[in-house]
């Protein structure tokens, strides 16, 4: 978020006040490793890419120098078209309309408003919603992949903190008891035939909710294209305007998704419509880091500003993808599941709008790095991983450390050879720790604080 406002804040200053179109090179600091390092670079770097800021990029993560390449790749494939007549020809004639005032500010951080409808809008942290429209059979081992086991010897469902809030089951209804907090959003047509409408909610295409005569009591969900027919929306909006039990699961079928979501969201607010809105993003990318980069880019640009109460992800199951994280190639019908809602929160917890986990800053190796990074990260993380909310920094030198850890609550940071530093917020805690204790000293730090 930082470093998305600060580059949009150096184009506005640099045009306004001296009138300069330097070349900008952009990258994320201290993002950290594996998805979370990659899904950070990717909202950072995207979002100011699709809006044609950027001309050079870096991703820093906390592992060998030569990983971080492919992902620079898989972060400017996605803009490799702009420039082709096609492409130029596609946005011409799908012009997406200007707007003279933002309704926001792009500067600051503020939450778009909404109504609470349920779980939804509001206060309320964003929801995940779990994609099962392609599964012919919803069972109940399925669920484990969005984060509820089911004990069968207790009768008993076991949530984790990264468990999906609503199930998107299109045309089918489990025929079993789902855990408490998971509830059910279904095709209108199968909804209509739903025993317990208390936990299962319709979805509604544009033009079916126009024509509707029954809907739910609580909430009605309602799947809109930001860039559908001008008419069928704006007969939409109208209708939808003073209710409060709408939600609207908004996509998009411009080639510029992300622009044309952002667009229509302006004008809701411009409407005054308060209706809560669940970003629902499609990706059509052939490898699971491409994904990563699609959702990222898309969702996370959005939630940066503000937009969104919720996260639906969307791809093709079943093909093959080859991951780079891992190397392995396979086929992800089951898994895929379970990466969908890894990513959603893992989104959430980049954007700052939901925490589900342990939240990690490290920087990548360089020469000044007086200890083996990648090591220790993986020590501290193994160690740490079920303290949620925590920000922890792990930093290579005292040179760039102790300012780019600034809003961590705790900080291992190299100060000089085999030597560590372990900070408190902004202050010093322990000087000169041997580094082969060190780890074990910041445990004790987080448990002399509460985080046992």
């Amino acid at each position: 978020m930082v470093m998305v406002q600060a580059y949009r804040l150096l184009v506005q200053s640099m045009y306004e006040e001296f009138n300069m179109i330097y070349p900008l090179h952009l990258g994320v600091t201290e993002a950290g490793d594996g998805e979370d390092g990659r899904i950070k670079s990717a909202i950072g770097i995207g979002t100011l890419l699709e809006e044609g800021i950027g001309d050079t990029i870096r991703v820093s993560l906390t592992e060998d120098p030569e990983f971080e390449i492919p992902v620079c790749k898989d972060i400017v494939n996605r803009f490799s078209n702009r420039e082709s007549d096609d492409f130029k020809m596609q946005t011409l004639k799908h012009e997406i309309p200007s707007v003279d005032v933002l309704p926001y500010n792009p500067m600051e951080y503020a939450r778009r408003k909404s109504h609470g409808i349920m779980n939804i809008g509001s206060e309320y942290v964003p929801v995940v919603v779990a994609d099962f429209m392609k599964e012919e059979v919803i069972t109940k081992d399925a669920l484990r992949f969005i984060g509820y086991t089911y004990d069968e010897q207790n009768d008993k469902w076991h949530i984790g903190d990264g468990a999906a809030d609503y199930i998107y089951t299109a045309k089918k209804i489990p025929d079993f008891a789902l855990p408490g907090t998971l509830r059910i959003i279904a095709d209108y047509s199968a909804w209509q035939n739903a025993a317990d409408k208390e936990k299962c909610f319709p979805l509604f295409q544009g033009n079916e909710f126009n024509s509707s005569i029954e809907l739910s009591a609580h909430a009605n969900f309602i799947a809109v294209d930001a860039y559908g027919n001008d008419e069928d929306r704006d007969l939409l909006l109208d209708k939808i305007k003073d209710r409060k039990d709408i939600i609207l699961c908004v996509y998009s079928s411009h080639v510029l998704p992300m622009m044309a979501i952002r667009r229509f969201l302006m004008e809701l607010s411009a409407r005054e419509i308060g209706s809560p809105v669940i970003l629902a993003v499609e990706s059509e990318s052939s490898t699971i880091d491409a994904e990563l980069v699609d959702f990222s880019t898309v969702a996370g640009a959005i939630l940066l500003d503000g937009f969104g109460d919720g996260i639906w992800l969307m791809n093709e199951p079943g093909k093959i993808v080859n991951n780079q994280i891992s190397g392995r190639t396979y086929l992800p019908m089951k898994n895929n599941h379970q990466f969908l809602n890894n990513t959603a929160f893992s989104i959430l917890q980049a954007t700052r709008t939901r925490i589900s986990k342990t939240e990690y800053i490290s920087c990548p190796s360089c020469g000044r790095t007086l200890f083996d990074l990648q090591e220790t990260t993986a020590k501290i993380r193994a160690a740490t991983s079920h303290l949620k909310g925590v920000k922890i920094a792990i930093m290579g030198c005292i040179v760039n450390g102790p300012g780019e850890m600034a809003d961590a609550d705790f900080g291992y940071v190299g100060s000089g050879p085999g030597k560590i530093t372990l900070y408190k917020g902004k202050e010093v805690v322990k000087k000169n720790v041997a580094s082969e204790v060190a780890v074990k000293e910041l445990l004790e730090l987080l448990k002399e604080n509460g985080y046992g």
